[in-house]
């Protein structure tokens, strides 16, 4: 068995635990951002493909108490990293400190690759290294003096499915829309709805879902050219994937929004991550929504102040979406903003709110999802 680390925005943690146990791996550990986990050799292929929420998974090679620079060396040196880097491969590190007495971020790169390039060096009878084979990104994240050496297997970030080549100003990542959609509990009987779609990329994740499409599997890793993993591993969580694609889903979405070029994207998108059949992309006013005689569910991210509109403007708009979803009955509105102040803005307490993270913006999830009294 081997011990793999995969990392998520913050507040995504047990959305991403459920989905690793879910695969039949055993959690180890759970922190701010990263869950640690052991699965056998395959669990590097099935975990990428198959996990919506994580942003990179990684090989952890070993942890030890790193207080000095010392200390850092001798527990890096002491690591079998010939066991993964072979005679030509290159090593660049990379690397994050939180809580430690070792906070100089390019001082513990230098002495991780010292400590690396040091015992390679011994194993293969080199006084250089020539670096230029298979890159393994090594990676560093020392937490309270605890040092945790691994192997980047991803490369890309995991949020990068490809189906988005081109995007709109201020996209939502792949992996906050995946949770967006999860948390509001999408279903074939009502219709899911995102009146501010930019990219598309929040209804495109709920019908990824709902047809149980895996989120990595039109797309590379880096591991496929590490040896240790071969290509049968790839192939094989590939045809497990594939079959398991729901072929007869009812689910149907609506993406829309004011910005032709965003209708344009978002349709192109959809039709990139196979779920164009289910998610109708046209061009409407937000605050005009109707019901339709549906029901239904809208989950968005409208533009806010410090992404798109200015304060002031952003202000308006809670207001002016409030009046509008007003209308909608007994319709369930998910919204993420920055905005603390929101639920005064649009004139609603709401049922619950989830703090989440859009890359380092801290944000609020508000849900309402009970009949307003």
């Amino acid at each position: 068995m081997m011990t793999y680390t995969a990392t998520c925005l913050f507040g995504l943690e047990a959305l991403l635990g459920a989905e690793i146990e879910a695969l039949g791996y055993r959690r180890l550990s759970t922190i701010d951002g990263r869950i640690t986990f052991e699965a056998d050799e395959a669990g590097a292929a099935r975990s990428q493909i198959f996990l919506r929420y994580a942003e990179r998974v990684y090989l952890a090679l070993g942890s030890f108490s790193a207080p000095t620079f010392t200390a850092l060396f001798d527990g890096t040196a002491a690591l079998p990293w010939e066991d993964w880097i072979g005679k030509t491969g290159a090593f660049p590190v990379g690397g994050h400190a939180v809580k430690s007495a070792l906070h100089s971020i390019p001082d513990c790169q230098k002495i991780v690759k010292k400590a690396i390039a040091t015992r390679l060096g011994r194993v293969f009878g080199l006084g250089t290294l020539p670096e230029d084979g298979t890159v393994y990104q090594v990676e560093f994240f020392i937490l309270k003096d605890t040092a945790t050496l691994m192997i980047d297997l991803s490369g890309t970030p995991l949020h990068k499915r490809g189906y988005r080549p081109e995007t709109v100003a201020a996209p939502l990542r792949e992996t906050l829309a995946a949770a967006m959609a999860a948390l509001s509990r999408p279903r074939e009987d009502v219709v899911f709805c995102d009146p501010f779609c930019g990219s598309g990329t929040i209804a495109i994740e709920a019908a990824m879902q709902m047809l149980r499409i895996a989120p990595g599997a039109r797309r590379s890793f880096a591991a496929e050219t590490y040896g240790q993993f071969p290509a049968p591993l790839w192939k094989a969580a590939r045809e497990e994937a594939e079959d398991l694609v729901v072929r007869d889903s009812a689910f149907s979405a609506e993406a829309s929004d004011i910005d032709p070029r965003s209708v344009r994207i978002a349709a192109e998108a959809a039709g990139r991550a196979g779920v164009a059949e289910h998610v109708r992309v046209f061009e409407a006013d937000a605050l005009m929504i109707e019901t339709g005689g549906r029901r239904g569910t809208i989950v968005t991210n409208p533009p806010y102040g410090e992404r798109m509109l200015t304060a002031g403007e952003a202000e308006q708009l809670y207001r002016d979406m409030g009046r509008a979803f007003s209308r909608l009955g007994r319709w369930q509105i998910y919204v993420l903003t920055p905005c603390e102040t929101f639920e005064r803005l649009y004139g609603r307490r709401a049922d619950k709110v989830r703090k989440l993270y859009n890359g380092m913006i801290p944000c609020f999830f508000y849900q309402f999802f009970k009949p307003k009294e």
